[in-house]
């Protein structure tokens, strides 16, 4: 019998160790209320939740553990959750999105022709310029709208719903909350922020299997997540990759990289770093926006303190792959 009860001890230490599971309750931040339908997920992957009729959830976190939490949801800015608490349910308060309907909302049949022309404006930025991106549709288009009468150099673009996109080149079904979207017509420069879910993988349908796997791999050789994983392993050489200062002198691992904790390590440099991938010069550049930028095992790192140019930059929405995705596969 002590054995048993040690034996199932052990196994409950174990299940209970493994499994990081979170709970909260999702609020508006104005008037308190809960907020229903809520997604509760790991940005870039298909792990996520949502919350029930009173705004609660419960989410294993295990897998990520090293990656923030994002919360979204219709009507609300995209919260970003980077410490919370395993003991005691994390309260999370969300703020309405609000937009000046006088600029977005399209009045009349004389602006279609602007419109069309916004949203090509948008889609090239949004899902780039690449192959892939010809084979991206957005299906819910019209839930797309653009400021008409303010700044004529500056393009807004609001989502009043999750962006709903079918990648047709990569196989995948996805969402994205557009929390903001601005494209500076004289600098030819634009800037973007938001969340990605990924919903559905299509690689079931088996005509299409190994088309897909075929893109995914050319889209992966060569991608910030590619080279992400490579700095992590220590194997940039072994994959294709060199790194060099702003004076085309070469760096190592050893040069940049610290070790942050068993999850995170961390780029702690400042200058320009530039990124060779099967060539002797630097065909994408980071720009660092602060002291460091930490990333983990499967490619993620901060968005927000990194700057792309180059190859690299050319790269949006249209040749994401998720978090999960491994070339061995």
């Amino acid at each position: 019998m002590k054995r048993v009860l040690v034996l199932f001890l052990f196994i409950n230490f174990n299940i209970t160790g493994y499994n990081q599971i979170i709970r909260g309750t999702i609020l508006d931040r104005k008037t308190n209320s809960t907020i229903y339908f809520a997604s509760i997920y790991f940005s870039g992957t298909y792990i996520g939740t949502h919350s029930d009729q009173d705004g609660n959830f419960e989410l294993d976190i295990s897998k990520y553990a090293s990656m923030p939490l994002t919360i979204s949801a219709l009507g609300y800015y995209s919260v970003t959750l980077t410490d919370f608490s395993f003991s005691d349910p994390n309260i999370i308060y969300m703020t309405p999105k609000v937009f000046d309907l006088g600029e977005v909302v399209i009045k009349g049949k004389s602006l279609a022709s602007r419109r069309k022309n916004n949203l090509k404006l948008f889609k090239n930025a949004f899902l780039g310029l690449t192959q892939n991106a010809g084979l991206c549709k957005i299906t819910n288009e019209n839930d797309i709208t653009f400021n008409y009468n303010s700044d004529k150099d500056t393009l807004k673009a609001f989502a009043s719903k999750p962006i709903l996109i079918e990648n047709r080149a990569l196989g995948y079904r996805v969402t994205y909350f557009l929390d903001k979207f601005e494209l500076y017509k004289r600098k030819n420069s634009f800037q973007f922020t938001g969340n990605i879910i990924f919903n559905e993988d299509l690689t079931s349908e088996k005509s299409q299997k190994q088309l897909f796997e075929t893109s995914r791999r050319k889209a992966y050789l060569g991608s910030r997540m590619h080279f992400f994983r490579a700095l992590w392993s220590n194997t940039l050489d072994a994959n294709g990759f060199t790194i060099k200062n702003p004076v085309n002198l070469g760096l190592y691992y050893k040069n940049i990289v610290i070790q942050e904790d068993s999850l995170l390590k961390c780029i702690n440099y400042s200058n320009k770093l530039g990124i060779c991938y099967n060539s002797t010069t630097p065909t994408s550049y980071i720009i660092f926006l602060g002291k460091k930028v930490c990333f983990d095992k499967n490619g993620y790192f901060d968005p927000l303190v990194i700057e792309w140019a180059g190859q690299m930059a050319k790269l949006r929405i249209a040749d994401w792959l998720p978090y999960e995705y491994s070339i061995d596969n």
